[in-house]
């Protein structure tokens, strides 16, 4: 006998609570997948009663649901939940008020569904991904590490260089108003879901596909609606400059209210961030992380190839790059498409860089795979395992055109970094991806992965050596020295040339205009002597050569006369901004306006115009940015100083983002934790 069902009511704020999905608001009804969830019925007439009262429950997702590829489930009640497929059971005593408990499926796909009750009572739900079901393939069992990579709405990501890693604060902002849903577009933007919308709800049900879709989606190379278009120029005409971004809120709302139109402009970790985001969204657990000196191998061969001239400066003769570091996102989930052993971490890159299968996009890979040497494993383990492992092969072109290999001592694949755990500690994760150096399962990685290059590599010494010192401050607006130290541990004296060269450089590897040169034609060094040469970089000479990453390449190629064979030293530095002082005046709690106090001095020897400072934090600003201008100009030596109001409407640990804009120093970024109380 079918229930006479009068009105029903979703629990929203029992449920979103119970399923952790309650910070995306309480007004609809969001779950996680292989969790049940609780409706309460209230019957026009009659009481229900067991084993006489029957309930059809039919799920539905997508334009074109079917059992077969599950995007349909038809099921009546049970006498208990069965958490491995959808099923219903009623909770309550016999009456005309029932509790009704449901469960999807573990491996249900994800998206916006349809519940229809014997054909004619119907509500809508959204169904996530679950990292706290053992059932779910996205299944991590750390509490401290949901509450990292799914939960928290704010983290850091690293830039800077392996010396100098800069943490940068990000607003993540996963559960701010209308992030959801915009992360929900995305995947009906896709192509493959235009082509076949049936197939690729089905699909949903897989982290996999999911992440490789993200993978594309969030660059627009491939013109697809994609989120946000990429630009490695120097400006940034008709968009906003990468480093302006603070958070993906704005990004995923721009994207939404503009008919999908590509936000302008990102950069790998603007990538990053926002895949991060959406993916944290969706359930699934992830990270952004950072590869310093990371390689972009064009042409699969494992060997970046870079020559230089005799004034040691790099030509652009190859498509091959260092990048000074490149950011991607790992996301945790189980490889059942693979052989065991490759669950966990897999990193995929919606940068776009080359195309796989036809599409601007990179991943998933399981992390071990990459550190093992099996390029074979899905999906462009190639690429991303010469990202970390490619070799460095550096050649001399004389203005003759003939060239020569050179001794040089760089590396790809250091330092690669990620935030911790529960704190804002760097995490250093190289050795997920590498074995140690010169050890017996490195060998065995390479010999795998076919890196003849690093197999047959032998340690080569002319006896020369150069190494670059720098200062240790080397602030924007002043003058330093970096020095060239060289060598000779040979038996006999040497007679050298040495050249020093500095040039602006931007993140991606690119070279820009010259910052300091020195040229030595006679370099004399005794058996086993040695010389520190100096180079003098002048604030009048750099300042407007850099970009706005803030970097210097430096270069020291030291030439035997008579041998004519080279080493050569590379290092790149980073120029320290001044730090903008950060003070919470008020007694943090929610709902209760608080004013930041916010100072940086003008450490250059120009006044900076055109100067403003914006706040943006998870919980803290209402997923807006907030911004105050100044309108004099900020002398040397002088402070900007500015008070700007925010309300908190969340208790607990939060990041306030503190950006400091002027035309002269252009972005400088700064953040505070702040604990807002109840």
């Amino acid at each position: 006998m079918a229930l006479d069902i009068g009105s029903w009511d979703l629990a929203y704020e029992f449920n979103n609570t119970d399923h952790r999905t309650e910070l995306n608001g309480t007004d609809r009804l969001i779950v996680r997948r292989g969790r049940p969830f609780t409706i309460n019925l209230s019957l026009r007439s009659g009481s229900y009663e067991p084993g006489v009262n029957q309930l059809q429950i039919t799920a539905e997702t997508g334009p074109q649901p079917v059992e077969q590829y599950g995007t349909k489930a038809v099921f009546g009640l049970s006498d208990a939940i069965d958490d491995t497929r959808w099923s219903a059971a009623v909770t309550s005593p016999p009456g005309d008020m029932v509790s009704l408990s449901i469960c999807s499926a573990p491996d249900a796909p994800i998206g916006q569904y349809k519940l229809t009750l014997d054909g004619y009572a119907q509500f809508e739900l959204i169904l996530l991904f679950n990292p706290w079901c053992p059932r779910d393939t996205v299944y991590m069992d750390s509490e401290e590490k949901l509450e990292e990579y799914v939960l928290a709405q704010d983290g850091i990501i690293y830039r800077g260089d392996a010396k100098y890693p800069i943490p940068s604060a990000w607003d993540f902002g996963q559960f701010e108003e209308g992030i959801l849903d915009a992360c929900l577009r995305i995947l009906d933007e896709n192509p493959k879901y235009k082509r076949n919308p049936g197939k690729d709800c089905s699909g949903r049900r897989n982290p996999i596909y999911v992440c490789r879709v993200l993978s594309a989606m969030v660059n627009s190379n491939d013109r697809d609606n994609g989120v946000l278009e990429g630009c490695w120029r120097d400006t940034f005409d008709g968009g906003i400059s990468p480093m302006a971004w603070r958070g993906s809120v704005e990004i995923l709302r721009t994207w939404n209210i503009t008919s999908c139109l590509p936000v302008r402009y990102g950069q790998c970790w603007v990538f990053a961030a926002v895949a991060c985001t959406v993916s944290r969204a969706l359930g699934i657990p992830c990270r952004v992380v950072t590869n310093y000196l990371s390689a972009h191998d064009t042409n699969a061969n494992l060997v970046i190839e870079r020559y230089v001239d005799e004034n040691g400066q790099l030509q652009n003769i190859s498509k091959d790059m260092i990048w000074n570091y490149h950011c991607w996102v790992e996301s945790w989930m189980a490889r059942t498409d693979l052989k065991a052993g490759f669950d966990g971490w897999q990193a995929s890159d919606p940068t776009p860089q080359e195309r796989s299968e036809g599409v601007y996009c990179c991943g998933p890979v399981p992390v071990r795979a990459i550190k093992e040497g099996e390029l074979t494993f899905k999906y462009d383990a190639p690429f991303v395992f010469a990202e970390v492992n490619a070799d460095i092969e550096t050649f001399l072109k004389y203005k003759d055109g003939s060239t020569r290999k050179i001794t040089g001592t760089s590396q790809v694949g250091q330092k690669i970094s990620t935030k911790s755990v529960g704190s804002d500690e760097r995490e250093d994760i190289t050795h997920l991806y590498k074995y140690p150096e010169g050890s017996d399962e490195e060998r065995e990685a390479f010999k795998k992965a076919n890196h003849q290059n690093k197999l047959l590599k032998q340690p080569v010494s002319s006896g020369l050596h150069v190494n670059i010192k720098v200062s240790v401050e080397m602030r924007k607006g002043c003058d330093f020295d970096v020095f060239a130290v060289v060598n000779n541990t040979t038996s006999v004296e040497k007679k050298c040339r040495l050249v020093f060269a500095s040039r602006a450089m931007s993140y991606d590897g690119s070279i820009g205009k010259e910052c300091g040169f020195k040229d030595l034609l006679k370099v004399e060094l005794p058996p086993g002597g040695e010389r520190k040469v100096p180079l003098r970089l002048n604030y009048s000479k750099y300042c407007d050569a850099i970009t706005q990453d803030n970097l210097i390449r430096l270069g020291a190629l030291l030439i035997d006369n008579s041998t004519r064979d080279a080493v050569l030293a590379m290092r790149t530095i980073v120029l320290e901004n001044p730090e903008i002082k950060i003070r919470i005046l008020g007694e943090p709690k929610v709902n209760r306006k608080l004013a930041a106090e916010l100072i940086v001095q003008n450490s250059l020897p120009d006044p900076l115009e055109a100067c403003c400072f914006s706040i943006e934090g998870a919980n803290l600003t209402a997923g807006k940015t907030i911004t105050e201008r100044i309108p004099n100009s900020v002398e040397p030596g002088q402070e900007a100083k500015v008070k700007i109001y925010f309300t908190p409407t969340r208790s607990g640990l939060r990041k306030l983002l503190v950006d400091f804009n002027s035309d002269r120093l252009g972005h400088v970024k700064g953040f505070r934790n702040v604990i807002i109380g109840k």
